[in-house]
């Protein structure tokens, strides 16, 4: 099942057009997927108590229409793909029920020296819900 946040566009986040900028999003949506994951009690956190990362290794973004300053987006994290050391993800913003932009990414587990690491142990069963 997705998960599903809320972000408010705040003034700073605009580009020069009154539009938000899109190196924002990437935020929003990390934002999001980290809500998602402390939802099933995997906070980052916990993670990294228990001596791993949560990395981004892929991400494809699509814009389809400016969010603007005082819009509310509600960001949906639906969880496709789960393996040992990868992850993959698909997010919507949008606001109204109009999508505003979309996101695919894949992210990967690993130590904290960076190196590719299995998911904890109990992990995998935990992200279950978040997936379709």
């Amino acid at each position: 099942m997705a998960h599903e946040t809320q972000v408010q566009v705040r003034f700073y986040e605009l580009d020069p057009y009154d539009h938000v900028n899109h190196a924002i999003y990437f935020s929003y949506f990390e934002t999001a997927r980290i809500d998602a994951l402390a939802s099933v009690g995997y906070d980052l956190t916990r993670l990294k108590e228990e001596g791993f990362h949560l990395v981004v290794s892929e991400v494809q973004a699509r814009f389809r229409r400016p969010a603007r300053y005082g819009e509310t987006l509600t960001i949906r994290s639906l969880l496709v793909e789960s393996k040992r050391v990868t992850s993959r993800w698909q997010q919507t913003a949008s606001v109204g029920g109009e999508v505003v932009a979309t996101l695919e990414m894949t992210g990967a587990i690993t130590d904290s020296e960076g190196r590719p690491r299995r998911a904890p142990e109990g992990f995998l069963e935990a992200i279950e819900p978040l997936m379709s």
